[in-house]
């Protein structure tokens, strides 16, 4: 997806507005996916490195930023779809479809500073709690620690319900709004067809079927990750681990459905196989 948004914009010597969200969303993942990465390598192997010179701290921070940011660059991407193929004629979303095009830049700079302004408090309450887990405590100052270390985990869920709350709802409402939209316009189109197969009209429920799967993904991401926030299951438990597994796994099937239900980037990995096939032989 990166490589043909990148490509396209180059050849086109422009960026349009849909490059710019691909690119955005391409990059959010790519960099989320490595410093996840990361984040368990030196959990594995570097266990004890972690805890020294607020690394730890550094890494939980970076992994809610991008996080945030990878969800918001999704949320614009509906938004984008909705606003350019949905035939509403409502008067904000006639505003909104004239000036989309210069609306994304500014969408996509005030979700990255909303992002970093989110994992800012992140960063304070995984020091707070770091400190109160490997400083010794005393007996008089342990139940005054406990009471804090409750409060600071009830700010961290509020922070980061508040900072999923606002994509979550972006991408659904625009989801089902698309999906209203395309499939009044293809019983519509479904009532005047003839006999024949229409392209439009299968374009159209190809169409309906990827908006619907993006909506399906992005629900489970959520609710996933609302299970791990709220700690409800144990430590090592397997609920917790489908949990992190089908997290890691719903920005892959987006990336996935984006690529099967677009032509311009189905078309890169055929060539690639065409021309892997054509050295094998």
């Amino acid at each position: 997806i990166l490589a043909v948004s990148l490509s396209s914009s180059i050849r086109s010597k422009r960026w349009s507005p849909y490059d710019i969200i691909m690119i955005s969303l391409s990059l959010s993942r790519i960099f989320f996916q490595a410093w996840t990465m990361l984040d368990m390598f030196l959990l594995i192997f570097y266990d004890h490195s972690c805890y020294k010179e607020n690394v730890f701290v550094v890494l939980k921070t970076g992994y809610m930023f991008l996080n945030y940011s990878t969800l918001w660059s999704g949320a614009w991407l509906s938004v984008f779809y909705c606003v350019k193929v949905a035939s509403f004629t409502q008067s904000l979303f006639i505003w909104l479809k004239k000036r989309i095009a210069s609306l994304v830049p500014w969408m996509l700079i005030t979700s990255s500073l909303y992002s970093f302004a989110n994992a800012l408090p992140f960063a304070w309450v995984v020091y707070g709690k770091h400190n109160n887990f490997t400083t010794p405590l005393t007996m008089t100052n342990s139940s005054e620690t406990g009471v804090t270390g409750k409060d600071s985990l009830t700010l961290l869920i509020f922070l980061c319900n508040a900072a999923l709350v606002l994509p979550l709802i972006l991408s659904i409402l625009s989801n089902i709004l698309l999906i209203q939209s395309l499939w009044v316009h293809t019983r519509q189109m479904q009532s005047n067809a003839t006999g024949f197969r229409d392209p439009s009209l299968e374009a159209h429920m190809s169409a309906i079927k990827s908006v619907c799967s993006f909506l399906f993904i992005y629900i489970i991401y959520f609710i996933c990750f609302l299970l791990l926030l709220c700690d409800i299951f144990a430590d090592f438990s397997i609920e917790k681990h489908m949990c992190i597994v089908v997290m890691a796994a719903c920005p892959v099937g987006h990336s996935m459905v984006l690529i099967w239900s677009n032509p311009k980037f189905r078309e890169l990995p055929a060539r690639i196989l065409h021309h892997a096939n054509c050295h094998i032989r």
